[in-house]
């Protein structure tokens, strides 16, 4: 053996010296065979693995056998090789192998795929189709048209898992939506986000919130890969900065939406980009972006190309020169949102109303601005003639007087909503219904202590006959008194809120259920602890043809025999609400007997008498139910709760 190692050949075969000097240097034999005509014939080169080596002192030694694989490969070569891949399936099917194909396969751009650079000779040639070689339809490669959709929850969001979204959807139908709801532990980077760039060309929507590692680097990647690009949200992305946006506004001329909350790091420079690179961008919402002024919101609205339809700025350090350039060049505006902000007064309510430049705006929301006034209010609607529905948080100035004026003159209110305003009282709201728009649909007032029952009737009640919805919550001054007047002003009601109104009794709302017409459909009786068996009797009886939703949520004086009522006489009842109330499982069974009912939601929290017993029944309704909550119920076991879950599988449980 030890002569056959030390063999040497020739050097006519070998010139530079021995043929195999050292097994463990050359690893493989080649074996040359010749054909009959003296040319050499292409064969596969075995492997030929040495056993033994000559060892010290001319002993034989042991050898471990070295790993061949194309994992010894260095990346570059291995990206020359992958990228040559024919088709997305392929490519998708190789990064399984391993996470460094995965990860070399993700860096490979859709213009870099050697299929897509070099056409093969076969599709230079057009030729017919041949009608009857039947190729099945999984067999074709899919358009990359963005259909799917995908979305990351915390520990779900990495680097691994977005360039498996990008391979795994090329041949799919392509990414369309992207949506990554991270936190403190997520560990999406820009490596992750250069794998969707670089794979998903057809990406349109792109929503990022707590995903603290991405930085201007990956963003420029989206804006260089994603040209399609159409909603960008960017929510407390803290590395991303003027630069990054600045890159999506530049070569994303299809974007449309844009969000970015929580952002310290941009700035005016890049809302300025924004408006004049952006012409399609129809929606905008700014948040607690402390470097953004009054400069950046004018270069957005005040842009010649400007479309911008619905705006949102909210906890902004801006003033009333804002506000006066929003009124002058907001055109197109058709929602506006104006939340927090501090640093506007009445001079830029007034000037934003008077200017007239908001011809087409239909909804505005003021919440917690201190600056609105009767006056502000006033000018907002004679500026908006088309205005259909507003919005007031918080105000501090806004009395009778300006809701008064303000509904005289918005003759197309539709929707009035009114919240901590505590000047108001229930002499101006009755003098707001008198002068509004004769089409005024929905009224809502919640926590305003001002308003508050009076011991005289008016001289005039407003006739209220297209109000559908009234809300009247949390605020305790409005009793039964003022109940029984609305109940003769408001005949067409289908929408019922007096959630928190304490001062409700079943007398204060026979009035309200007799005068109704359309019949009622909503009805929301949370915490109305005076309502009793009888009232639930009466308002089933009337409207138990067309009731569909019935709240009552902490009225303890609520037992079986509602229930039985409401088994008898709801017919298209789908989503009812029964915690807190004095139901046992004499209910629950009453409710499972009634076969025309089949409810979607049901709510028997804190329902104490509610037992194990009750189980059976609400299997039993469980084929129509996909909401369930029956927490603080102590007398139903875990265990009895884990065996409902496993009969009703498509119903969710709350325990």
């Amino acid at each position: 053996m030890a002569a056959l190692v030390k063999r040497r050949v020739s050097d006519d075969i070998s010139p530079c010296g021995p043929f195999l000097s050292n097994l463990m240097e050359q690893g493989l034999l080649v074996s040359l065979v010749r054909s009959v005509d003296g040319h050499c014939l292409p064969r596969k080169r075995p492997r030929v693995i040495a056993p033994l080596v000559l060892g010290v002192g001319g002993r034989v030694a042991d050898v471990k056998q070295r790993p061949r694989s194309i994992d010894t490969l260095p990346d570059e070569c291995l990206f020359e090789i992958l990228r040559r891949l024919s088709g997305d399936k392929e490519r998708s099917n190789s990064a399984c192998v391993s996470k460094r194909w995965l990860t070399i396969l993700s860096s490979i751009r859709s213009s870099e795929l050697a299929a897509q650079m070099k056409p093969s000779v076969k599709s230079l040639k057009k030729t017919l189709p041949d009608l009857n070689n039947h190729v099945p339809a999984t067999e074709h490669e899919t358009e990359n048209n963005g259909f799917l959709t995908r979305r990351l929850v915390a520990e779900e969001a990495t680097d691994i898992r977005l360039a498996s979204i990008a391979l795994g959807t090329c041949s799919r139908g392509g990414l369309g939506k992207l949506f990554i709801q991270g936190g403190d532990s997520t560990r999406v980077s820009d490596v992750g986000l250069s794998a969707i760039a670089h794979a998903c060309p057809s990406l349109r929507v792109l929503s990022m919130r707590m995903v603290p590692l991405v930085t201007d680097a990956g963003i420029a990647e989206i804006a260089d890969g994603c040209p399609l690009l159409e909603k960008l949200d960017l929510c407390q992305c803290p590395q991303i900065s003027d630069k990054g946006l600045i890159s999506v506004a530049q070569k994303c001329p299809n974007l449309t939406s844009l969000a970015i909350e929580a952002s310290s790091s941009i700035s005016n420079k890049a809302l300025q980009v924004v408006g004049r690179c952006c012409s399609k961008l129809k929606y905008i919402t700014i948040k607690d972006c402390p470097q953004v002024g009054d400069q950046g919101i004018a270069s957005l609205v005040s842009s010649p190309s400007s479309s911008l339809e619905r705006v949102k700025l909210q906890a902004l350090n801006i003033s009333d020169l804002a506000l006066a350039v929003i009124g002058q060049y907001g055109k197109n505006v058709m929602d506006l949102s104006l939340i927090s902000l501090k640093n506007v007064g009445e001079k830029g309510f007034w000037v934003m109303g008077n200017t007239c430049g908001l011809q087409k705006l239909r909804s505005i929301t003021i919440n917690y601005c201190n600056g609105l006034s009767d006056i502000g209010l006033q000018a907002i609607a004679k500026g908006s003639p088309l205005l259909k529905q507003l919005s007031v948080h918080k105000s501090c100035d806004l009395s009778d007087t300006g809701l008064v004026s303000f509904t005289e003159k918005a003759r197309a209110l539709e929707n009035l909503h009114i919240e901590d305003c505590h000047q108001l009282t229930l002499m101006g709201v009755l003098g707001a219904l008198l002068t509004c728009n004769p089409e005024l649909k929905s009224l809502s007032l919640v926590r305003c202590l001002g308003i508050k029952d009076i011991d005289f009737a008016p001289a005039q009640l407003p006739s209220c006959k297209s109000l559908e919805s009234l809300t009247i919550r949390n605020c305790p001054g409005v009793t039964s008194a003022s109940l029984q007047m609305v109940g003769k002003i408001c005949p067409q009601l289908q929408k019922l809120d007096f959630g928190g109104q304490s001062g409700v009794t079943d007398a204060s709302l026979v009035p309200l259920i007799q005068s109704s017409e359309a019949g009622f459909v909503d009805v929301n009786l949370s915490g109305c602890v005076n309502v009793s068996d009888s009232l639930v009797t009466m308002l089933v009886k009337a409207h138990g043809s067309t009731l569909k939703t019935l709240s009552l949520d902490g009225c303890r004086k609520i037992t079986d025999r509602s229930t039985m009522a409401i088994a008898q006489g709801c017919l298209v009842l789908e989503e009812l609400d029964l915690s807190c109330c004095s139901i046992g499982d004499y209910g629950v069974a009453i409710l499972a007997s009634a076969r025309q009912l089949n409810l979607r939601m049901l709510s028997l929290a804190n329902c104490t008498k509610v037992t194990q017993k009750s189980l059976p029944f609400l299997v039993n309704m469980g084929q129509s139910m996909v909401g369930l909550n029956l927490q603080h119920c102590h007398l139903i076991s875990p265990c009895a709760i884990s065996l409902l879950e496993e009969m009703l599988w498509s119903c969710d449980i709350i325990s």
